[in-house]
């Protein structure tokens, strides 16, 4: 078993020393620029925090596939930001907004390509189902973000299809991380599965405690402003909890809220505080902090019929905890 703390600084070590291609330099800029902007790394690190529970060390074989779900992601993130008009990811500027859509589209493309490259450096007895588990987790985020557009044109969406929506934009990748991890240690299909998941009510969780930091979180923080999901019409945790619970004046006053015009800086923070303030009366904050909170507990439950040791235990219920009491 791996320390957390080697964890840790293998971690910090992989990113700042990752490489891209050189040249040209408009295509592959970008791609050092979203991975020096830092992030949470969840995704690698749930990788690597799986893998470390059954390995004494970290090799080529665990970190380029690792690394691969970072850079994915990352691509994800290049592209969502064009679709959702996004000024700023991380505190900094996005792709997009300082080069220009074009570079934005390509240079996504080709961090896509990228990962698949690191995947391809996983062991040879388990790539297979490495390369298949990543492949259908990508074709699944992309089908989470088709619906999450289509949802911007409905005037509400049920919680079933919300559900299935975030399971498939966010969920599934996390699953993917540590069912990779799992796979990779070679451990038995039912505890990969296992890990499967844990990781997707995990990342569940995940989705909605970034729902909620969209409307409640300190935007210095946070690292982007508060109210994008507001001003997009996103379907989020919050916006459908409150439509689906709630009619007659209240009802009106969020729909009538949720088409305030937003051409000017004070006419989106008029939105944000309109759609804010029902939100407070209905008390929808509060009740996906309790969801939060159930998802993360089934998450760890997912885990009970495995036989981890105390100290396996820990090192999982510690990166939930991490997860999802985050602030950003």
């Amino acid at each position: 078993m791996i320390s957390e703390v080697n964890l840790e600084r293998i971690l910090e070590t992989l990113f700042r020393e990752i490489q891209f291609t050189q040249t040209p330099s408009g295509l592959y800029d970008p791609l050092r620029y979203m991975i020096e902007l830092g992030g949470k790394r969840v995704r690698p690190r749930l990788c690597l925090t799986v893998y470390a529970l059954f390995c004494d060390q970290f090799g080529e074989e665990i970190l380029s596939p690792a690394a691969a779900l970072e850079v994915f992601h990352s691509f994800t993130l290049i592209h969502n930001d064009i679709m959702d008009k996004a000024d700023i990811r991380r505190g900094q500027p996005t792709v997009f907004r300082k080069w220009n859509d074009n570079t934005a589209i390509l240079s996504g493309d080709v961090m896509s390509i990228d990962s698949y490259r690191r995947i391809a450096q996983a062991p040879a007895e388990v790539l297979p189902q490495v390369l298949s588990l990543f492949c259908q987790t990508a074709a699944q985020v992309c089908e989470g973000q088709q619906y999450d557009m289509e949802f911007e044109s409905r005037e509400s969406v049920s919680m079933e299809e919300y559900i299935q929506m975030i399971g498939l934009k966010t969920a599934v990748l996390m699953a993917c991380s540590a069912k990779m991890g799992a796979l990779i240690a070679r451990v038995p299909e039912e505890w990969c599965d296992a890990f499967y998941r844990f990781g997707y009510h995990l990342g569940l969780a995940f989705q909605i405690a970034d729902d909620w930091l969209d409307t409640y979180g300190n935007p210095a923080v946070f690292g982007k402003a508060i109210g994008g999901d507001i001003l997009n019409d996103k379907k989020t945790w919050l916006l459908t909890r409150a439509l689906e619970g709630t009619a007659g004046e209240k009802r009106t006053a969020l729909l009538q809220a949720m088409r305030l015009p937003i051409q000017t800086a004070e006419q989106k923070a008029a939105k944000i505080a309109a759609v804010k303030a029902v939100y407070d009366d209905l008390g929808v904050g509060e009740e996906a902090q309790a969801e939060i909170a159930r998802l993360h507990q089934k998450a760890l439950s997912e885990l009970d019929a495995l036989p981890l040791n105390v100290l396996q235990r820990e090192m999982m219920a510690r990166y939930a905890a991490r997860l999802i009491g985050r602030k950003k």
